[in-house]
């Protein structure tokens, strides 16, 4: 597989600094690469070899440095080690796999297209109006409901559903199992006390370079769609309500649940079980301990939150204002202290 330096800057959001129409085919260590392969430099310890390398390409930082002429292009990112990892990921997800054909018995609707290089696997279905960009893989059992868009190099695992007018970008992986678009936990009470369905009549939208693991559940939108930006990553068993939206690059853990309509930012870290209420926003660059849980809006950035616990709501409320004036009323105490013991002093 090729692809030309200015692709990869756009995958990885970088700019180039050369020429942009070389091909590059492999990826390889600076000390060790040849042309027509792809490196990085992420270690000062290695610079020298900048200078010295037979690469086509080279990601380096928008920070970094010349000290002489060089011969390769550069590709620069904020963070050269976290690019070339996700060009690992990349390569890995296109390679890993050489199957490609129709396997029978498979269904794929007579109004839908795909493109050259997929694979269906057996027991697959395709519906009605759907369009698979190339190189997109279908394994067995898998299903695809009516107006489906999905990107090139995507993959769809064995099991999965993705349900009708689910946009998926490119290289994308859903994991076996997983259920994408199907309907968002809505419904009405009546003044009976039962319960009403709400109908949810949106979709999802997966952008490029997204992956969704294995038994994952994203909830399509109740109107308008619920997103997840592109390269951010979905562990197994993670439930995304109707209407959230998930930024980009954002990594969210295994047995989290997200309600409706929370909104989380870029580059955004959930560490396993954490619970996150409905309607809620996460700025950019926060992370979520474990078995936290979010109630309200965090509108500072870079933050680390910790902490959840369930009894009394009043009392929790109350306990939360102590629990805040810990610090102070700690200060309090040593000041107290050291008052009293010069009092006693004889």
């Amino acid at each position: 597989m090729e692809f030309t330096v200015q692709q990869i800057a756009e995958v990885l959001g970088g700019t180039v600094e050369g020429d942009a129409t070389q091909r590059i085919s492999s990826l390889a260590k600076i000390e060790e690469a040849q042309a027509g392969s792809l490196t990085f430099l992420s270690n000062n310890k290695y610079e020298s070899f900048l200078y010295e390398t037979g690469a086509s390409a080279v990601i380096v930082a928008k920070t970094q440095e010349l000290r002489s002429a060089i011969k390769p292009t550069l590709i620069r990112v904020e963070n050269p080690y976290s690019a070339f990892s996700q060009l690992l990921e990349f390569y890995a997800q296109a390679t890993r796999t050489g199957k490609r054909g129709v396997e029978q018995p498979s269904f794929i609707g007579e109004s839908s297209e795909i493109g050259a290089g997929h694979y269906r696997g057996a027991f697959s279905y395709i519906g009605e109006n759907c369009k698979l960009g190339e190189n997109v893989l279908v394994f067995p059992h898998a299903y695809i409901g009516d107006r489906v868009t999905i990107g090139n190099g995507s993959i769809i695992h064995a099991g999965a559903k993705i349900y009708p007018d689910t946009v998926i970008g490119q290289y994308c992986v859903v994991k076996a199992g997983a259920v994408v678009g199907s309907d968002g936990f809505g419904f009405a009470p009546q003044p009976d006390g039962s319960y009403k369905a709400i109908p949810q009549i949106g979709n999802v939208v997966l952008e490029d370079y997204v992956s969704i693991g294995a038994n994952a559940t994203v909830d399509c939108a109740t109107l308008g769609s619920t997103r997840v930006g592109r390269g951010s990553k979905i562990d197994n068993l993670v439930q995304l309500a109707h209407n959230v939206e998930i930024g980009q690059h954002t990594v969210i853990a295994s047995q989290t649940g997200i309600a409706g309509s929370a909104k989380i930012g870029d580059h955004c870290v959930l560490a396993g079980q954490v619970g996150m209420a409905g309607h809620v926003t996460l700025a950019n660059k926060t992370t979520v301990t474990a078995q936290s849980g979010v109630g309200k809006n965090v509108k500072q950035e870079g933050l680390i939150l910790q902490g959840s616990t369930a009894f009394d709501f009043k009392q929790n409320q109350r306990a939360q204002i102590v629990f805040r004036r810990l610090p102070e009323l700690e200060q309090r105490v040593e000041r107290l202290e050291k008052a009293k013991s010069t009092t006693e002093k004889p």
